[in-house]
């Protein structure tokens, strides 16, 4: 089996799970919830050498074994690909420690590993939810790798594996794909930053007029920078401080970071210059899962 029709059959799996999960798929997809919607037993611990483990229900299943040392964006991706096997109906199965460069380039994969790692794509990325954040990033044409790394943030994927799937979903020519994929996220994490180097895991989350009602999923460290005419923070809540570490910005901005305060869902309310009510956006704690799905936030 090649990728195409990994992608093929992977594609519409996604949509039958996402219909299965009660999944809404004009939005960020909650994956960890969603193994506790199909019925597998969930667990994360540190593992050296592996990404996960389905165990199918031949073998006392289902169930998945995560590792908890993975940031929150690769192990979301792997509990997808983990959820993809059980979906598919696959065997056991232990993914180990490929790098996220093979996890796409190696074409010796099995073709049970191959349909699992293109379902972890569509069900993290549905199509209305690609739709949605690139018209509130930019009029739904994305022209720069920052409009990109800003639509993953939105998805809680990968900036590489972003790229990727657009061209699938035929929103990214393939010259400008292979260009754009070549480029480090940290690179593109400065430059929304201002020029400031940030903390390796750290993400940038930009909030723009468009926010409005919309949720933010960060974890500590993540840097949240406002793009909206003479914004100002109405209130900070608990869990974010302010942040004045642009070094190249032409004016000041707004922005704040979280910090390890943060655990519950906040309210960040932001005012701006011609309108008449405050940008209001949610923000969530998003971080890697440890123990069992008992505990895992909801």
């Amino acid at each position: 089996m090649n990728w195409t029709v990994a992608h093929r059959i992977a594609g519409i799996a996604a949509v039958q799970a996402h219909r299965n999960l009660g999944i809404d798929r004009t939005r960020y997809v909650p994956v960890h919830q969603a193994l506790k919607a199909a019925g597998v037993v969930g667990m994360a611990q540190p593992m050296p050498r592996l990404f996960g483990v389905y165990f199918s229900p031949a073998d006392n299943g289902p169930a998945v074994l995560l590792n908890a040392n993975l940031n929150i964006v690769t192990q979301r991706h792997t509990a997808a690909h983990e959820l993809g096997h059980h979906h598919l109906r696959h065997r056991t199965a232990a993914d180990d420690d490929l790098s996220p460069a093979l996890r796409w380039g190696n074409g010796s994969w099995p073709d049970e590993e191959k349909t699992a790692e293109a379902f972890a794509a569509w069900f993290l990325m549905p199509r209305p939810a690609v739709l949605a954040g690139l018209d509130r990033i930019c009029q739904g044409q994305p022209t720069s790798p920052e409009h990109v790394y800003r639509l993953a943030r939105e998805l809680g994927t990968s900036y590489a594996g972003t790229v990727r799937h657009l061209q699938h979903l035929r929103l990214l020519e393939a010259n400008r794909a292979s260009q754009w994929a070549k480029i480090s996220p940290a690179a593109l994490r400065t430059s929304l930053a201002g020029g400031s180097a940030l903390p390796a895991d750290a993400h940038v989350h930009v909030v723009t007029a468009s926010s409005h009602l919309q949720q933010v999923h960060a974890d500590v460290g993540d840097l949240l920078i406002v793009r909206v005419d003479g914004a100002a923070f109405v209130s900070l809540p608990k869990g974010l401080a302010r942040w004045t570490g642009a070094t190249q910005t032409a004016s000041p901005v707004e922005a704040a970071m979280v910090t390890d305060e943060f655990s519950d869902p906040v309210v960040l309310e932001v005012s701006a210059a011609g309108r008449d009510e405050p940008v209001h956006l949610t923000v969530v704690r998003d971080s890697p899962r440890a123990g069992v799905h008992d505990v895992w936030p909801d």
